[in-house]
């Protein structure tokens, strides 16, 4: 007998909260359900936060279920104001658009749209030609401004200053629930645990609107044992796009975790039977790299290709091993006319990206934390030189696990 959706979810981590918790277990029991989660494509790429989003998605479809991938066209004109201490950079309507189809590509890899298995749909359908005063009477009649003020997502923005126009979100996001459900019959909306409020408003208005009972589901936000958000890295945001983050700098990323989150990211971001989780999980001291080593080469095969995961995997084997080549390691180009007769390591590693200020580069160096060529670097003013460039390329290594490959051109 298949296993209820709703204790794989909660067996590997995923729910935070949930409105009605037995009524939605003995639905997904009892009949395949059409849900949904949304995405406001406010940049050209999802980012690692979106991606247990889309993993909900994708173990929900293997048991049956409908999922409805709803990109924020419409949504996005004004932005979320959960999680934010300032407002959102207003864009164009050609932005968001360029940004949801670079959206879409991911949704293919993981979610089978054939004969309506899933949908793709676009809440500027039906938001972008609303009439504002008809709207509010349809809909804003539904909403107390005191209840709204007193949701999280409005609350921690009072005192920065809430304006109007996001103070519009919930409205429209409780609008796209209803819309759904009529349209798809849509029973469930999930999200990240920063959507309460707005679940709830939609859950709400569907109530009133239609007569129809509704359901929502709130997933873990992905955090470390500290309590801090992962998927930071030196360049910002861990994103799913090669372009933005390299399929190498993406395993590097879940390869140098700390000890304490490998169990819990297996879980969460792994299709890896449960079994082998803890088992991976359980490993201790040097061990636990091999439990490390599958977990970003799994996540690094779903969001990229294996033949990327095996490149990256080589290359990292290569530089722990003590190796200093790959072709896999992320490169920047140096002219001859920039190098001239010679770079500061610190200018150097300004221009790779791998520190963001020379006070940075100084204070690394001091504490002996920059090698050129397995050499470590002892002096601030220390530069390189042509002849420092063997075969044309040097590697630079900031730390014990983050190398960058520098070729001369």
């Amino acid at each position: 007998m298949k296993q209820n959706v709703f204790d794989v979810l909660r067996e590997r981590g995923y729910i935070e909260q949930c409105t009605h918790e037995e009524e939605i277990r003995d639905l997904l029991g009892k009949e395949p359900v059409t849900f949904y989660i949304g995405f406001d494509p406010t940049a050209d790429s999802l980012h690692i936060g979106h991606y247990i989003q889309i993993m909900v998605m994708s173990i929900m479809q293997q048991h049956g279920h409908r999922p409805i991938a709803l990109l924020g066209g419409g949504t996005t004109m004004i932005g979320d104001p959960s999680d934010r201490t300032g407002m959102r950079n207003i864009m164009t309507q050609e932005i968001i658009s360029q940004n949801a189809e670079n959206f879409k590509k991911v949704f293919e890899k993981f979610l089978d749209f054939s004969d309506g298995k899933s949908i793709m749909d676009n809440n500027a359908e039906w938001l972008l030609p609303l009439n504002y005063l008809e709207f509010m009477r349809d809909v804003g009649v539904h909403f107390s401004v005191n209840r709204m003020l007193a949701a999280d997502c409005y609350k921690n923005r009072m005192e920065q200053g809430l304006t109007f126009f996001e103070f519009g979100y919930m409205l429209m996001q409780s609008y796209d629930f209803y819309v759904l459900n009529q349209k798809y019959d849509c029973k469930m909306q999930f999200g990240g645990n920063d959507q309460w409020s707005n679940i709830i408003g939609g859950i709400e208005l569907t109530r009133k609107k239609a007569g129809k009972q509704v359901y929502g589901m709130t997933f873990s936000l992905l955090t470390n044992s500290e309590g801090n958000k992962m998927g930071k890295t030196e360049k910002g945001a861990l994103w799913l796009d090669r372009n933005k983050t390299s399929p190498y700098e993406f395993y590097q990323y879940w390869r140098n975790i700390g000890d304490a989150d490998v169990e819990k990211c297996l879980a969460l971001l792994t299709f890896l039977p449960m079994d082998e989780v803890r088992r991976l999980g359980a490993l201790k001291d040097a061990e636990i790299n091999k439990a490390k080593e599958v977990l970003a080469y799994e996540v690094t095969k779903l969001i990229h290709s294996e033949e990327d995961a095996i490149k990256a995997q080589e290359a990292a084997r290569a530089l722990f091993g003590g190796g200093a080549d790959s072709e896999n390691m992320p490169t920047t180009e140096l002219l001859k006319s920039e190098l001239g007769e010679g770079m500061n390591v610190i200018d150097l590693m300004v221009k790779t990206g791998l520190i963001k200020t020379k006070s940075e580069g100084r204070r690394l160096i001091e504490q002996s934390g920059v090698t050129v060529n397995d050499n470590i670097i002892s002096d601030v003013a220390a530069s390189v030189t042509e002849s420092d460039f063997l075969d044309g390329k040097i590697i630079i290594k900031k730390g014990k696990k983050v190398f960058h490959k520098v070729k001369l051109v």
